[in-house]
């Protein structure tokens, strides 16, 4: 398999950086945030631009891992923290890319039964295939590629990180 690097760790490592202070900037009246990872890389990513936020703002980050069957979306949604814990407070769905939006669309319908201050999505890579109406607020790289490639996010466990194109 060929694979074409589209981001390398220190790109990853300044999109991240970016992407916490357009969130900071966006939440800046909020005493508490809660950042929702899509389970896996989504929630790797989600912890990344946590302790990025922790790092540059006052803000209160909670963070919440966002279990979605992504070859069954309509399934049952499992979420890390009780709905009561999110209520009423500034929201932040993440996932590495965003592809057909069908993931990004599904999570972000089990978000909407809860009275939330603020909601906005965030993804590394936006790949252009929208299949459902749903859009990043932030996003790391806007990407067109064919139907047949495929993006891949690597979050390696010695802390290093890299994307590519197969």
């Amino acid at each position: 398999m060929n694979k074409d690097i589209i981001l390398t760790n220190q790109e990853i490592e300044h999109k991240i950086r970016r992407i916490a202070y357009q969130i900071y900037e966006t939440f800046v009246d909020e005493e508490e945030i809660v950042i929702a990872g899509i389970a896996n890389n989504g929630f790797i990513f989600a912890e990344k631009i946590a302790s990025m936020l922790e790092t540059i703002s006052p803000i209160k980050v909670s963070i919440c891992k966002v279990q979605i069957n992504k070859q069954n979306p309509q399934l049952q949604i499992q979420t890390s923290l009780a709905k009561e814990d999110y209520a009423n407070k500034g929201l932040i769905l993440v996932d590495d890319v965003l592809n057909s939006g069908t993931t990004l669309i599904y999570a972000v319908r089990h978000f909407i039964d809860v009275p939330l201050k603020k909601f906005k999505t965030a993804v590394l890579v936006d790949r252009n295939h929208k299949k459902y109406p749903v859009k990043a607020d932030f996003k790391g790289i806007s990407l067109s590629t064919s139907l047949f490639e495929h993006v891949q996010v690597v979050f390696d466990e010695d802390g290093s990180s890299y994307a590519y194109l197969s």
